[in-house]
């Protein structure tokens, strides 16, 4: 199977910065897009950024200019580097990844168990 675990999140004031680490492992044949989401309570998860597995990225409106995604295909590993943080940008963040495994050589979705980045003061 194919785990994803995230770190790095935590409580922070507003204009300051975080940086979360998503690590893939298991019986990883290969990872297409990783990306990270976010859910604020009460609102549904929406898409902050993604990542091919050639680096091109994807981000939202709201975190572009602020936010930079980047990745480590020898690692299976995507980072979410979170400059100038604002009270709206609190939510629990998902790592996701399109991961084929050895014994089934198709793309599925996994996703990680969240971390909370809370922004306030």
């Amino acid at each position: 199977q194919v785990q994803l675990v995230e770190s790095g999140g935590g409580l922070v004031q507003p204009g300051g910065s975080l940086r979360l680490s998503c690590a893939a492992s298991g019986s990883i044949f290969s990872i297409n897009r990783m990306g990270w989401y976010r859910q604020a309570l009460g609102k549904e998860r929406e898409l902050v950024a993604t990542i091919s597995s050639g680096g091109s990225t994807d981000y939202a409106d709201s975190v572009k200019g602020r936010f930079t995604i980047s990745r480590d295909n020898a690692k299976n590993t995507v980072n979410l580097q979170m400059n100038s943080l604002k009270p709206e940008d609190t939510a629990v963040y998902y790592c996701k990844a399109e991961v084929a495994t050895y014994s089934i050589r198709q793309f599925y979705d996994y996703w990680g168990q969240g971390t909370q980045v809370t922004v306030s003061s």
